[in-house]
């Protein structure tokens, strides 16, 4: 009880050392300067941020179809936790239609989804929709890297609330500033929400390159104002809008996408291509090697080098030649050489 009494400014022996606060609402009044009938250990401070009321009440339901791998687990489970505003559920069967998905969020009272499908066990797509009434845009899902794999320097308070940054290029198209708004109130946390903290440490950068929208996360340095990269990293290639939730009127149709079987198809084709290139190539070494050459009897260049001579008239001697006198010193020995060569010494 004496406990419980000094809690409540209390009447306890030990009242006497405890502080008195006194708060101001929301920063409208200012505190109170201390005064003489004051006591000394009573002063004011500010109220805490997030002493406001929660008024928008977003809820995002975050889940998947069955077939996803673990790299989609693990992205589904790094949105759970910088959006402290979703709800979770199990994963959806392949054989139910999409429409279900209006009864589940309207049974987890969530008013946004973000619903993975994925097909062929290669394939990622991402459903963002305002249920129940849309719009809905399909995306789909290309290099995905998630926290743990990333493993980057910057880190956030769990729960905090996030900036979002858009690209221009958001502004000056109809169908990027539907998705704009799309994404304005799917992934911005709610303020005062229960689970959330009253601090923006981090932003989401929305970038538009090459036709696809790339999602980064960063973290905002205090000191500098720099920005240090969290993770995760996807991107996003728009496939189409519709006016409804999970189906309607196509609202805009991407003319720059193309589905992942027609690229694996493209790519097949290229290197059958290239195969069948390399065994041209092959056979037509071959055919050059196996070809009979013609062997010329004449040679038609031959005439070329052929240079005409002068003419020199032909002599016949019918004296013999002179003979010339041979010295004594070499006639002995050529006869020493002819008789050593005779027994076979040299």
């Amino acid at each position: 009880m004496s406990a419980l009494k000094r809690k409540r400014g209390g009447r306890g022996p030990g009242a006497k050392n405890t502080k008195r606060v006194k708060f101001v609402e929301n920063g409208n009044q200012e505190p109170s300067t201390l005064t003489s009938q004051q006591p000394s250990n009573e002063f004011s401070i500010p109220a805490p941020v997030s002493q406001g009321k929660w008024r928008n009440k977003e809820r995002v339901l975050v889940f998947s179809s069955r077939g996803i791998d673990f790299r989609t687990r693990h992205l589904m489970q790094d949105l759970k936790t910088m959006m402290p505003h979703t709800r979770a559920d199990t994963k959806m069967d392949r054989k139910d239609k999409l429409f279900v998905i209006n009864e589940v969020c309207e049974m987890k009272n969530c008013n946004k989804t973000i619903f993975f499908e994925a097909k062929k066990k290669k394939d990622l797509y991402m459903w963002i929709s305002n249920v129940p009434h849309g719009p809905s845009a399909k995306f789909l899902v290309q290099n995905v890297h998630t926290l743990a794999e990333l493993k980057m320097t910057g880190n956030c308070l769990k729960g905090s609330r996030p900036l979002l940054s858009f690209d221009p290029t958001f502004d000056k198209e109809p169908h990027y500033s539907l998705l704009k708004e799309l994404f304005i109130q799917t992934f911005s946390t709610p303020q005062y929400h229960p689970k959330s903290q009253p601090f923006v440490d981090h932003v989401f950068t929305f970038t538009i390159t090459d036709n696809r929208i790339w999602f980064r996360n960063y973290q905002i340095i205090e000191e500098d104002a720099s920005l240090v990269e969290i993770g995760p990293r996807f991107v996003l290639n728009l496939i189409k809008i519709f006016q409804g939730s999970f189906g309607g009127p196509t609202l805009y149709e991407n003319p720059h996408f193309q589905s992942p079987n027609m690229h694996r198809r493209m790519i097949r084709l290229a290197m059958v291509a290239k195969q069948r290139e390399r065994h041209f190539v092959k056979e037509l070494q071959k055919s050059k090697r196996t070809d009979v050459k013609e062997v010329l009897k004449e040679d038609v260049t031959d005439d070329v080098f052929e240079t005409p001579a002068e003419e020199k008239p032909v002599e016949i001697e019918t004296e013999a030649p002179e003979l010339r006198p041979v010295k004594k010193g070499k006639l002995t020995q050529l006869k020493r050489k002819t008789k050593l060569k005779r027994k076979g010494i040299r």
